[in-house]
């Protein structure tokens, strides 16, 4: 996790309700119907520091066609969705509007003024806060013929054009144009809109059915939509014959939600949204519009002030600091088949898994993700690292929370391309033959008044008590697991990235702080559950489903809990219940937390000092089966004063390396999979840092201590390639019959001998000697029925920039009895290494 940081982007935040005045130069806000609240526009975001748009200027109140500036600098005029543009660019001739119509005589021949709308009608319509604009607006059959009505802000004239009919509507003022035609059907028809000196033709958004099915808002209020991001969001589709833009968002407290963005200006008067019923979602589809489009929703709260919302189902946003959501759709076409096939043909914790831990946007800033396609695969192949485990990819504003303070959880952060440009990535591993890991964040969310907190007036995606909602630690909210939507939002994020981003796995952050009520809370600031107990019933329950549905829809897929507790059943199956009653939560994997906490305190004491924490290396074995476990020297231990593993060591130069090597010897024979932060390969000595990444000049031939860095990766590439050449070290990473202390109590000497078996029972011996003097004629009890071994693997190889202490040749078993065995063998320990040995 990252430490406690500020939340959200750098910029100040507008306060909730408020509106700042426009950038000088920019016309005055549009008159909005009596009683209402002024739309927020572009440039009113901008200064509020939320948008995430170009400062555009609005149209004036006059209904002239206005000009702007996009985020690129170019000039445009007004285009409202699905337009054509019926006037002439500057400097060319006009040609015909379209294709040729039967016009009547005046253009109105037979339209007569309708109805007015009801003053509430009307107010509530203009100021964003009518529940069924549908019922207001289009085209409805009335008493003598059809009602058409059409709401567009600035025009000085709006014309129905259907087959034979040309037909234009009376004004009733603030952008409404509504007259009854002599007709007794509705017919297939456009709107050509007059704002003066420029006119377009537009599809009426009003006169479509609700592009979402009744199955999807059925699934999504039963909590079941595990496909959530088909149904919510913005959706490219073909709706009744006509392409454009689905829109749908879930807000069950607002009085009314409108479509803003650069289509109109960052003005929603134009496109207010209907209630889809009880499900407290709310749709609109816009015909004509398409990729690329920034928006945003204008959600008028129950107290009638608005809000403008990034959509939380958004799968593409502007690049931070900007806040805007983006309309997208995938054209990657996958090339990873095979990997996908046979990435789930041996389970997980019966096969090699060595991780690398990357954070994507240092590890070479300034790469793009398809940049980074031509190198980080490459890198970590050589390496021998079967995955890689990205930290947060998920969309964030603040990037010194390292992408742990997550506002857009379905789209990849902008910072390094589009989320087919991370397709891109992924598949380039998975091609490289890499799997990808990637840490995924559903304990909190950042307070950004543009993102999830309060999202439509009221707390929503966070619990309604405040004390309950806020994080003690980070300054957040944590999300509300007994809320079906909200529990629903995040089983299908889990399963959209494995589903849409070929994910192989999800590391799930802060596991800890979900499962307890009183996490990091004083006596009294937290409540207890139904039954008296500190467990987070809904947070449990949450857990057990997303597992359940991970592993159901996607073969082959892990999940890994970074769980810091002694939490029992972490990794077992939800349906097996124990002896603290629950099931298990269905994890993969857990990172052992404790392990490396002991091992890495005992490594930081000087060897004088270690014969009295020898335990703190062995007790790691009294539990080691009780999970599944992934051993993690991870971002977390390398940050904030922690200091590098390299200068967690101690003595000189030489020594700290010497330890580093020895450490790294360990980890990789100790039951549980590997994983290495991003720089601990190359025994880079100072602390990680995201505004650099790590120190790569230290392997630069011109550098002085280049070999020292070098050797150190020459290693880590040898450990991986041994490890997944010795099905000892992972066949039985969590059956207790493939480990055996030789002698786990040489404290005295700060030795560490024992033995791995393969499923066949070939072993493995691995003997570390955590003392900086060499050992002459050490003697370890072994298998007698191995007539002799050899070293495979030794830490202090000159090659690695060691001594050059070792056991060339073969070792002959005697028939000596040693450490309760009927044989042994005498061995040199090199000082501070750790040697790996097999039969001969």
């Amino acid at each position: 996790m990252a430490p406690p940081s500020p939340s959200g982007s750098p910029s100040p935040h507008t306060p909730a309700g408020t509106t700042p005045s426009s950038p000088s130069g920019s016309p005055p806000p549009r008159p909005t119907a009596p009683g209402t609240a002024p739309a927020r526009g572009a440039a009113d975001d901008r200064a509020a520091g939320r948008s995430g748009h170009a400062a555009t200027p609005r149209p004036p109140a006059s209904g002239t066609a206005p000009t702007g500036r996009s985020t690129a600098g170019a000039t445009f005029a007004a285009r409202p969705p699905g337009l054509r543009d019926t006037a002439a660019p500057p400097g060319r001739t006009a040609g015909p509007a379209g294709p040729p119509r039967t016009e009547r005589p005046n253009g109105s021949h037979g339209v007569r003024a309708a109805t007015p709308l009801s003053d509430e009608d009307r107010g509530r319509l203009l100021g964003g806060a009518h529940h069924d604009p549908h019922g207001l607006l289009g085209a409805h059959p009335v008493r003598g013929g059809l009602l058409i009505r059409v709401l567009r802000p600035y025009a000085k004239g709006v014309t129905v054009l259907a087959k034979g009919l040309r037909a234009d509507l009376p004004a009733e003022g603030d952008g409404l144009f509504a007259g009854v035609l002599p007709l007794r059907i509705v017919p297939d028809y456009e709107l050509l809109v007059d704002y003066g000196d420029h006119t377009v033709t537009v599809q009426d958004p009003y006169r479509f059915l609700p592009a979402l099915g009744e199955l999807d808002l059925h699934l999504f209020g039963e909590g079941r939509h595990e496909q959530l991001w088909q149904a919510l969001g913005a959706r490219i589709m073909e709706h009744q014959g006509v392409t454009g833009t689905r829109f749908t968002v879930w807000a069950p407290n607002a009085q009314g939600v409108r479509v803003v963005g650069n289509v109109n200006y960052w003005d929603g008067t134009g496109f207010p949204m209907r209630s889809l019923g009880s499900s407290g979602v709310w749709e609109l589809f816009l015909p004509g519009l398409g990729e690329g489009e920034l928006y945003k929703f204008e959600i008028t709260r129950p107290d009638g002030s608005r809000t403008l919302r990034a959509d939380p189902m958004a799968r593409r946003t502007e690049c931070p600091p900007d806040t805007a959501s983006v309309v997208e759709a995938s054209h990657y076409r996958w090339m990873d088949a095979d990997w996908m096939a046979r990435r789930g043909a041996r389970p997980v914790h019966e096969a090699p898994f060595s991780v690398y831990e990357v954070h994507l946007p240092s590890w070479r800033p300034g790469l793009t993700y398809r940049q980074l396609a031509d190198q980080l695969p490459a890198y970590v192949k050589d390496l021998g690292f079967t995955h890689v485990e990205f930290m947060p990819v998920s969309e964030h504003p603040f990037g010194g929370s390292w992408g742990y303070q997550v506002t857009g959880f379905y789209a990849p952060t902008a910072r390094m391309g589009t989320p087919d440009d991370l397709r891109f990535l992924i598949d380039a591993l998975h091609r490289a033959g890499i799997g990808v890991l990637m840490d995924w964040v559903p304990a909190h969310f950042p307070r950004d008044d543009w993102a999830l907190a309060e999202f439509d007036g009221r707390p929503l995606y966070e619990p309604q008590d405040p004390a309950r909602a806020a994080h003690p630690d980070w300054g957040t909210l944590e999300f509300d697991y007994g809320r079906t939507e909200v529990r629903n939002f995040l089983v299908a994020n889990a399963v959209y990235w494995c589903e849409e981003f070929h994910i192989d796995g999800l590391r799930v952050d802060a596991v800890a702080s979900m499962l307890y009520l009183d996490y990091s809370r004083e006596d009294g600031g937290w409540t207890p559950n139904v039954h008296g107990g500190r467990e987070n019933l809904d947070a449990v329950a949450f857990l057990q489903e997303m597992n359940a549905t991970v592993y159901r829809r996607c073969p082959g897929v892990v999940t890994i809990a970074e769980e810091s507790t002694a939490w029992d059943g972490v990794t077992r199956a939800t349906h097996h219940v124990g002896p603290g009653g629950f099931g298990g939560l269905g994890f993969g994997l857990k990172w052992n937390m404790g392990w490396m906490h002991d091992s890495l305190g005992y490594v930081s004491k000087e060897p004088v000092h270690r014969k009295y924490h020898h335990g703190e290396m062995t007790f790691s074995m009294i539990y080691a089966y009780s999970e599944n476990y992934v051993l993690p020297i991870s971002h977390d231990e390398v940050v904030h004063g922690k200091r590098a593993l390299v200068s967690k060591m101690p003595g000189d130069w030489w020594q700290q390396r010497a330890n580093h090597r020895a450490y790294l010897g360990f980890m990789w024979a100790h039951p549980g999979k590997q994983l290495l932060f991003m720089g601990q390969e190359f025994a880079q000595g100072a602390e990680w840092a995201e505004s650099h990444g790590p120190d790569w000049w230290l392997l630069d031939p011109s550098y002085g201590a280049e070999a020292d860095h070098r050797g150190v990766r020459d290693l880590v590439r040898e450990l991986n390639r041994r490890y997944a050449a010795t099905p000892a070290l992972w066949e039985r990473d969590t059956d207790p019959s493939g480990f055996s202390w030789i002698d786990g109590e040489a404290g005295e000497d700060n030795v560490f001998p024992f033995l791995r078996f393969a499923a066949d029972g070939s072993p493995l011996l691995s003997v570390t000697n955590f003392s900086p003097v060499v050992r002459h004629a050490y003697r370890l009890g072994v298998p007698d029925h191995l007539p002799a071994w050899r070293e495979v693997l030794n830490t202090d190889d000159p090659r690695y920039g060691g001594s050059g202490v070792g056991n060339p040749g073969v070792l002959t078993t005697e028939p000596t009895p040693w450490n309760g065995r009927t044989a042994s063998v005498s061995l040199v320990l090199p000082p501070l290494a750790t040697l790996w040995l097999r039969p001969s």
